[in-house]
Order: C-alpha cells, then sequence, then structure tokens
C-alpha cells in the first residue's frame, strides 16, 4: 500500500501536470492595444462598409431618453471618403457625403443643412469609418471601465478610447469589438455626462459596389430633398 509520502507526490505531480496543460490550452493574453491595431488592420483594408444601427442617448442634459434607428453605408473610393446615414425613426433624417459635400436632410424641419465636408474632419468618429483615423495617433488606448467588460468574450471584447487632444464632444468612447474585429457597439460620452449608444447590426464589408455602375454609386451618395425644403448654406 502507498504510504502517505507517495500519495503527497503523485498529487503534486498531477497538479502540476493539470496547471501545465491548463496554461498551455489557453489562449494567449489580447491588451487593448492588440484589440486596437487587429482594429484598424481590418478597417484600413476595407472598400465599403455598411450596417444597420439603432442609437440610444441618454443623460441629464438631454431630458428623456432619445432613440433613432436607420441604416448607415461608407465608401473609400478614388480617394474619396463618403457617406450615407438614413434614419427611419423616430423621423427621417438623412446625414449624406460625397467626399466635397455633406448635408443634413430634416424631414419634420424641411430643411437641409450644406456645408463643407472638409467640417467632418474633426469628428472623430467618422474619420476612423472613413478610414482617414487612426486609434493610435488619435486616442490613449486603455483596459475597459469595470462597468463595460463584456459578459461573453467570446462574442467580442471592449477597449476605451481617450481623444488625445481634447475634443468638445467626446471624453471618451468605449468600443465592443467581435473576433472578425469588427465593431458591434459604440459607446460615446461627452463633458456633460450625456452617453451615445451605437448598436450596429447585419455588417455587410465590401460589398456597396457589387453589380452596382458608377452612376448607381454616385446616385448613392446624393440627395434631392423635397419640393418646399428650406435649404441653408453653412
Amino acid at each position: 500500500m502507498a504510504n502517505l509520502a507517495q500519495i503527497v507526490h503523485l498529487f503534486v505531480v498531477f497538479l502540476a501536470l493539470t496547471i501545465s496543460t491548463s496554461h498551455a490550452a489557453a489562449e494567449p493574453v489580447e491588451y487593448p492595444e492588440d484589440i486596437a491595431a487587429r482594429l484598424q488592420a481590418r478597417y484600413d483594408t476595407m472598400q465599403s462598409l455598411c450596417f444597420n444601427f439603432y442609437q440610444d442617448i441618454q443623460g441629464e442634459m438631454t431630458g428623456r431618453p432619445r432613440q433613432g434607428s436607420g441604416r448607415a453605408v461608407f465608401l473609400k473610393n478614388d480617394g474619396k471618403a463618403r457617406m450615407r446615414w438614413d434614419y427611419v425613426s423616430p423621423d427621417q433624417q438623412v446625414l449624406i457625403s460625397d467626399g466635397v459635400v455633406f448635408s443634413m436632410y430634416f424631414a419634420k424641419l424641411k430643411q437641409l443643412i450644406v456645408s463643407p465636408a472638409e467640417q467632418l474632419e474633426t469628428d472623430l468618429t467618422y474619420s476612423f469609418f472613413s478610414g482617414k483615423g487612426l486609434l493610435k495617433r488619435d486616442f490613449y488606448i486603455r483596459p475597459a471601465d469595470e462597468d463595460e467588460q463584456s459578459t461573453n468574450e467570446d462574442e467580442f471584447k471592449v477597449i476605451k478610447l481617450i481623444p488625445k487632444t481634447q475634443h468638445s464632444q467626446i471624453q471618451d468612447i468605449h468600443l465592443y469589438v467581435t473576433a472578425a474585429s469588427l465593431i458591434r457597439r459604440l459607446k460615446i460620452r461627452d463633458h456633460f455626462g450625456t452617453v451615445t449608444v451605437l448598436n450596429l447590426s447585419d455588417i455587410e464589408v465590401d460589398t456597396v459596389m457589387h453589380g452596382k455602375t458608377p452612376r448607381e454609386i454616385e446616385a448613392l451618395f446624393t440627395f434631392v430633398p423635397p419640393p418646399g425644403t428650406e435649404i441653408i448654406h453653412q
């Protein structure tokens, strides 16, 4: 019969083998900088991106929560960064840029506001989606706040971005990043505590130009307001 010393020895050997096996099977640790790097690499190679979105805005300065939903399209082609956001609720809104002119249409107000597209360059989220932004250049990359940690890291991982240059509208951003290096959720907090959450779904990569002629692409990023719309140039 094995004595106590032998039993303890066998137990220690078994425990050591178990620990080493579990370490070998464990996935390597992925730091926030690693997540940001693979995210940047994925979006840099994209020619187009489109997705459905659901937007929720909450905060003391906003009064009651506000929601909105619709579909967004981004295209990088011929040196131009183009985009289109179509809000279908609560009211029709169209935010569109052909790379030269940026227009915002508000059906409820019967207004179209037109400005140079360069004004968008200061929008950090737009500059990233359009391929002009660089996460490591524009942001400090940090671990997510404790209450923002993902409960399912197989689905996505969360990182926190803090603008390196003080931004008038953004205090920090939490990005929820999938294993395929796609953003599923953005949580943007401003300096007044207002939080805007964008949940993205039905994400499509590099499908915008499939089967479309140059004229159809141009039409996608063109908006003609209905008669009676007040046009305001800024």
